[in-house]
Order: structure tokens, then sequence, then C-alpha cells
């Protein structure tokens, strides 16, 4: 079938969305998912992340969905960053449905002015959307399609009293599908799945790309300075360095600063603004250093890193197997290095035949951003877009092509990656300009 003659029918929507995507073909994991949710009404879907599962997921609701002004799907997820990412990829497929997203930490009256046009779609975090449902602010009389991405990570972050909360008030639900990275023995009553087809990607490649794995021995058991010269040796691209505690990443993240290391800090307790400029700053190249807890090990969006530093070892192997799971992704190659005292013993479910990288062995590299993030005062609801920054920054700005970055419009503000010789001379060319007629503050990332 020609998708792009039949957008209106229901049997091409799958079609327009996965051409609209730039794909040739779907995952074995989303055609699975497209012909278990046809059949059946309870599909579990165990896979790792970066396996595609949001779109197999997301896909096979479209043939469900009607053109009425009335919200049938719920998607909830544990983090912030995951339904942010969840609807990012929603927008992706230009299905002309409207999809919103509700987390805690986003202005509530934004998200009340957003649901007052009521979107077919709805994904959010457990707690904002039981705070929506209490204030009858979204209506669940429509949802037919309830849809729970990384199930064991929100049991595992405590959200089991909100679910419970949520589905209860879901009273015509006809369809459920739970995505979770790990297997489980028995499903908690609460999401009220009897009879589930449980579909498993477990032993499926998450990505094409290949992982070298290492040891970065600290001799004098002092690994923060091992840590500096590792950093010089490969932080000259993108490196995520994880610790297990929230404690450990302020104090860790704290002490490269002082050592004039560049360093993003990103962990649960941040305000959600101070995270979403972190992962943006990742993403456009103004930054190639985040330090973090295993919140960012899944479920956010954060492409083509190059390095994983285990600076604390986790207790667990899914959660080493997730953060390894931030690099080589798709055909890229990508590096694991695990920091240790002299006498640590390798984890069990670390390979004992995992080579020791001697930093002294490396040459020094230079810590240089491509980018330097700028700040506007303005976003998506003052009717500004990508193009008209791009203009501005082109036609009045006076940069070049390559002078110019990554974009990231966001509800009242935007984040623009520019070339660091071209900063202050923009700003100065920009001072009186306007954009939509509307005078705007521009300035350099915090």
């Amino acid at each position: 079938m020609d998708y792009l003659y039949h957008m209106n029918t229901k049997e091409s929507r799958i079609g327009v969305a996965v051409a609209a995507l730039g794909f040739k073909s779907l995952k074995k994991i989303q055609e699975d998912a497209i012909e278990g949710f046809q059949e059946h009404d309870e599909l579990v879907i165990v896979a790792p992340t970066g396996s595609g599962k949001t779109l197999a997921f997301l896909l096979p609701v479209l043939d469900m969905l009607e053109e009425r002004k009335i919200t049938q799907v719920l998607v909830l997820a544990p983090a912030r960053e995951l339904a942010l990412q969840i609807e990012q990829v929603f927008k992706s497929m230009k299905t002309g449905f409207k999809i919103n997203c509700c987390y805690g930490g986003h202005n509530i009256k934004t998200e009340l002015q957003n649901l007052s046009d009521t979107p077919q779609i709805i994904v959010g975090t457990p707690g904002r959307v039981a705070d929506h449902l209490n204030r009858e602010s979204i209506y669940a009389s429509g949802i037919e399609v309830l849809i729970i991405d990384e199930f064991d990570k929100a049991l595992e972050l405590g959200f089991e009293k909100d679910m419970t909360f949520i589905i209860d008030e879901l009273h015509n639900v006809q369809k459920r599908i739970l995505v979770s990275a790990t297997e489980s023995e028995k499903l908690p009553d609460f999401v009220k799945m009897s009879n589930p087809i449980v579909q498993k990607h477990i032993g499926e490649k998450r990505n094409e790309g290949h992982l070298s794995q290492y040891q970065v021995r600290a001799e004098d058991d002092d690994k923060l300075d091992v840590l500096i010269e590792l950093i010089h040796r490969i932080a000259h691209e993108p490196t995520i360095i994880f610790c297990n505690h929230r404690d450990a990443v302020e104090r860790i993240g704290e002490l490269l600063k002082s050592n004039k290391i560049p360093v993003g800090i990103f962990h649960g307790a941040l305000k959600q603004e101070h995270r979403e400029r972190e992962l943006i700053k990742l993403r456009n190249e103004s930054s190639n250093i985040l330090i973090t807890t295993d919140l960012a090990s899944r479920g956010i969006d954060i492409p083509s890193i190059k390095n994983v530093v285990h600076y604390q070892l986790p207790t667990k192997e899914d959660a080493f197997i997730h953060r390894n799971g931030r690099t080589a992704r798709m055909s890229a190659s990508g590096n694991s290095f695990l920091m240790m005292k002299s006498d640590d013993v390798l984890p069990e479910f670390v390979s004992s035949d995992c080579p020791e990288y001697n930093v002294n062995q490396h040459p020094k590299q230079e810590l240089q951003r491509r980018f330097v993030t700028l700040f506007m005062n303005l976003g998506k609801k003052n009717k500004v877009n990508k193009i008209d920054i791009v203009g501005l920054f082109y036609k009045k700005g006076g940069l070049e092509k390559d002078e110019l970055g990554m974009i990231e419009v966001l509800d009242h503000c935007a984040y623009i990656a520019v070339a660091g010789k071209k900063v202050g001379p923009l700003i100065r060319n920009l001072k009186s300009k306007k954009i939509k007629k509307k005078t705007f503050v521009l300035e350099v990332s915090r």
C-alpha cells in the first residue's frame, strides 16, 4: 500500500508513522508487539534498553485511536526524562493525534492548560497522573489502553501506591501493555492482568555496536586521582560517570570541578529544570561529561555516548547492563571502564579476562567542548520555534552554518548550541533585536 495516499485510514497509520521516522522496516520486537496487541488484551514485553521498545508500544495503539477529543491511551513512566522522551518519539511519528506529557516539577498551570484541549494520549509519571485524576483534569472514562513502561523501575522507585490508585480509577480499560527490562515470576495483583501474553526479547542484542571493557586500578587506592587521569585520556568524547548514591555524585562532581574539569551533575533530587539542562548540554556537544546515579542508565535520551565509567560498581548485574547500554549503540563502538582499588575483586557478573587500562600508557587529550549552550527566555508557548531561532541567528546574529548546533525549544524557553568563539559577538548583535515581535533575554546557560 502507498501510505502517502491513505493518510486518513486506520490501515495506513503505522506505515505513515514508520515513514515519518525514516525507517524502512520494523524490528522484531515491534512486529511482535503489533501482532500481540491486535490478538490479545494483555501483553507483557520484556526487553532491555535500546531494543526499540518505545515504538513497540506506541505503534500498535495507532490503529485503535479515534479522532474524537477524548483521552484514549495512558502511558505511565517512572522518570520525567523517560516520559518526555516517549512524548517526543510520538510527536516524531507525525500522526496528527495530540499527546501531552505530565510530570512532577513541570508547571501545573501549563499542564492544566494543555489538558483543557483534551489529548488522545497522555504520558506521565505516576505521581503527577494521580494528581490530575484527583483534580479531574484527566478524565478516565475514555481511556481504553493502559501502558506501563519500565515497570520494574517503577516498582523499584516506590510508585506502587500511585499506580494502584490510577489503575483502580480506570474502569473502561480494554487493553494493557506492561514493559519491563526484567521478567517477573508473578505480576502484582494491582496491575489487573489475569492471563497476559509474554513476549521476551532479553536474548536479543540491544544494538549492533561493539563494547570494550576495562579495569582501571588505583595503586594507592585513591580512585579520584586515577579518575582525573582517566578523564584526561577519554573525555574529549562523550562520557558518563556512574556512582551509586546522590551524595557521591555531588561530592565527586564538585571535586572534579575544583580540578577545572567541566562536568554536569545529574540525580533524582535535583530540580527538573537542572536535569533537563544537563541532558541538553550533553546532547548538543557543549558538555562531554555527566556524573550521575543509575537514574541516567535507562529511559532517557542521550545519544552517541562513547564512554561509560563505573566509578562505583553496581551491586546487581542488571544495573551494570543498563549502565553499559548507554554506549555502543546502533553500529557504534564504546568503552566501559571499571574503577577499582588495588585489592578490589571483580564482581561475578564481569568477565575475569577484562583487561587493565593503564592511564599512563595513553596520551592526554584536550578537554575541548565544541559548543556553548545559550538560554533564551521564549519558547513554544510564545509561538517561537526552531526555524524562527535559526533565521534570527543567521540573518541578525551573523552566524555561519557550522557555528550553530542543536536547538531545543521547551514550553517557556529555548536552549541553543553556538560555537564558543561566537558567543560574545552573537549576544551583542542580538541585544536589541526581537523575535516574533517579542523582546528576549539571551545569555550563557548556567
